[in-house]
């Protein structure tokens, strides 16, 4: 019989289930959407059940779709969105908070107190990461300290905390194992990437029992079966990765120098350094990636908020259109943005800026100003952002990116990658697979298990990408890339006197 991987792809605003076959060929997808909470501005929050309930549910669904049964899945990985923090009774299961999600600024005063003390390098240097809300240590401190009766179960052993791999697999597993991998610890502000463990200096300065740690694991290793009672038999759980280290995985991103950015909710742009740690000097984050050797391997990675979600902003919220792929046809009734910029900060600015206040702004309205034309500033706009990185990733290490290799669901928009080619002025390469976050997980489950034999195996079955070569005139790009920069200045610490 053939065999398959089961991937569970816990999103932002999704979960999903994907089964590959041998050839790394989707073979079956499942996916359900879930609510979004904003209880304050630059509060998001999601209901930790409807994470767990949605990613079952299509687990489930996606076997019954392809007709599988759970005894032909030979593993089961799991890749997740990864600074966000839940905080659980270790008796019963239940959470006693909603999820924090990586989006969410309530602990920005919190994290400019960190800085004024002067903890800036000593985290760095640990952790390879900034101080900022978007990590997931502050926002755990903040249930402790907000949630009744919370830090005194906590300091009494009885609570966990987990990133949401951590909370599936203990809910997969009904309650055996806590655990998480060390791509997602490295996003913690909790763990020590260089000496490789949580370190007990940052738990106190975060005020963070230790007790509440997930043990951490390697990224492609076999930790676990499925718990017999959720309808998938007793599948071997062997891959776990924080979505961005999944997708650089599953781009097969295993050698230093090698980089991909991920078109998502938010855009994230990562460059595999090798075995060495090092830090940027750009404000980039340096990051664990993910290892199938059990050695630690390093990334350097820029995170940009606001992608893909820009998009449906504008379906949600403004009602632009009922689809997020109408964008793409809306966007060409025009022929260029008029002059009309949009920046996106709508939960501040991530890499390189890294300003927890700055605000969302369009500027360059005008009588004629058409929905097409924000639609088309809002495609821009993503590109714009990924560019800021990659230029600041350029000048850390000194060398000029030859290609830009892009994956994820807003890949899929033709004028979007195109105009992004266009912007940096190289080719950007699209996979026939765009899943290659889930592929990524697949990739490590499978290989920890045998299904693949090495890395090797695995690159002989992938399809040929698409090639984006810049076609504008690289003066008008530059220029308009100038006026971006111009925009963003000034949305710069707009919040901060209502914050």
């Amino acid at each position: 019989m053939t065999q398959y991987v089961l991937s569970l792809d816990q999103g932002t605003t999704s979960s999903r289930a994907m089964l590959f076959d041998r050839e790394g060929r989707i073979a079956g997808i499942a996916q359900h959407e879930f609510a979004q909470h904003f209880p304050k501005t630059g509060w998001v929050e999601h209901d930790p059940m409807d994470i767990l309930t949605t990613q079952l549910n299509t687990a489930v669904e996606v076997l019954a779709r392809a007709r599988i049964r759970p005894r032909d899945v030979v593993a089961l990985g799991i890749t997740n969105q990864r600074e966000t923090a839940l905080v659980w009774d270790r008796d019963t299961g239940t959470p006693v908070y909603n999820a924090i999600v990586w989006q969410d600024r309530r602990t920005a005063e919190f994290c400019a107190q960190l800085q004024k003390d002067g903890n800036e390098e000593q985290i760095r240097k640990k952790t390879g990461l900034l101080i900022d809300p978007y990590f997931s240590g502050t926002k755990v401190a903040w249930i402790l300290d907000n949630v009744n009766g919370a830090r005194a179960r906590a300091e009494q052993g009885k609570l966990a905390f987990g990133t949401v791999d951590s909370w599936l697999i203990w809910n997969l597993t009904s309650g055996k194992r806590h655990i998480t991998d060390r791509t997602n610890a490295s996003r913690t502000l909790m763990y020590n990437i260089v000496k490789d463990k949580w370190d007990a200096d940052l738990l106190k300065l975060l005020n963070v029992p230790e007790s509440m740690m997930p043990e951490v694991v390697w990224s492609s290793e076999k930790v676990s079966r499925v718990s017999t009672s959720l309808g998938l038999g007793d599948i071997e759980i062997a891959g776990i990765a924080g979505d961005q280290q999944a997708a650089l995985f599953g781009q097969l991103c295993v050698n230093a120098g090698d980089a991909k950015n991920t078109y998502g909710t938010g855009c994230f742009l990562l460059q595999n350094i090798g075995g060495k740690f090092a830090l940027s000097k750009e404000n980039l984050i340096t990051t664990m990636a993910c290892s199938t050797e059990r050695k630690p391997q390093y990334a350097l990675e820029g995170s940009v908020f606001i992608g893909g979600a820009v998009v449906q902003w504008l379906r949600d919220k403004m009602r632009f259109f009922e689809k997020a792929p109408d964008i793409e046809k809306i966007a060409e009734g025009v022929r260029d943005s008029g002059n009309l910029i949009l920046v996106p900060a709508f939960t501040g600015l991530g890499a390189p800026h890294w300003d927890p206040y700055a605000s969302g702004m369009l500027i360059g309205l005008q009588r004629d100003t058409e929905i097409g034309h924000i639609a088309r500033a809002a495609l821009e706009s993503i590109a714009f952002q990924v560019t800021d990185v990659l230029m600041a990733m350029q000048s850390d290490t000194g060398t000029k990116s030859p290609m830009l290799r892009a994956d994820g669901g807003a890949a899929a928009n033709d004028m979007l990658m195109q105009f992004q080619a266009d912007v940096l002025g190289i080719p950007v390469e699209r996979p026939a697979i765009l899943e290659t976050t889930a592929q990524g997980a697949a990739y490590l489950a499978g290989l920890a298990t045998g299904y693949w034999s090495d890395v090797k195996e695995i690159a002989k079955t992938r399809p040929a990408s698409q090639v984006f070569s810049p076609q504008k005139d690289r003066e008008r790009a530059k220029q308009q890339y100038i006026r971006w920069q111009d925009a963003v200045a000034r949305s710069k610490g707009w919040n901060k006197s209502v914050a």
